[in-house]
């Protein structure tokens, strides 16, 4: 995924309300950006980092900004949540997710489960559906270890027990975790923060879901699907 236009530097002041961010631009002017990630950002949105924004291509639109990096000791982070499905659509395309490989129809934001749409659905003659959710991640506590969720997630763990359902149909089921940050070589959940996603999924891989994860490369011209993380419980 490329930008589609060139990203503009920042200085954080505030992140508040969950989707605003006062960011002062490097020449001076203070703006208000759009912040495109429900979760508690946990060490990413301290003031004073430096940021990157997407200009709004809709000029009616009412924030012209859209928050989509940050610098954390020298390393490039992507915050925006919007971007993890299409990047993953983008990879399993390009065969980059050999786990994924293989299927000739990709489907997203299909209905199924419980008033529920899955981000991906697979399918190929011969073989079962594949249901894949994905969920972006980008909390580090420690180097070199990624970890989701970074807030409660009720819903995520809803999506596990339905994932888990569509085993039980006779279908497969993929938990795809990809992490916006190049500095990870392994996953893992973070039970101290969500322990009854912890424990969601266990059950759903005790009930045959799979789990798989992934990190990008980053820079300020684009984000992509790098490599496999070792995923540790």
């Amino acid at each position: 995924m490329q930008f589609p236009d060139p990203l503009i530097r920042g200085r954080l002041i505030r992140r508040y309300k969950r989707f605003l961010a006062d960011v002062e631009l490097d020449g001076g002017e203070v703006i208000t950006a759009h912040c495109a990630n429900p979760g508690s950002m946990l060490g990413l949105n301290e003031p004073g980092l430096e940021v990157w924004l997407s200009p709004a291509r809709n000029p009616k639109r009412k924030l012209k900004y859209s928050w989509e990096l940050l610098d954390v000791d020298g390393g490039l982070v992507g915050i925006n949540t919007a971007h993890p499905n299409g990047l993953a659509a983008e990879a399993i395309a390009a065969g980059r997710v050999p786990e994924l490989a293989g299927y000739g129809g990709l489907r997203r934001e299909v209905k199924y489960g419980k008033n529920s749409r899955v981000d991906l659905l697979l399918s190929d003659d011969g073989r079962p559906d594949c249901y894949v959710e994905i969920k972006n991640v980008h909390l580090m506590r420690r180097p070199g270890l990624a970890e989701f969720p970074d807030s409660v997630t009720a819903r995520g763990a809803k999506h596990l027990r339905e994932l888990a359902d569509m085993v039980a149909a006779e279908h497969r089921a993929v938990m795809f975790y990809l992490v916006q940050r190049g500095d990870c070589e392994e996953f893992t959940i973070a039970a101290d923060i969500d322990a009854t996603y912890a424990e969601e999924l266990r059950r759903a891989l005790d009930r045959g879901v799979e789990a798989i994860c992934y990190r990008c490369a980053i820079d300020t011209d684009g984000i992509e699907v790098d490599g496999p993380l070792t995923i540790v419980f």
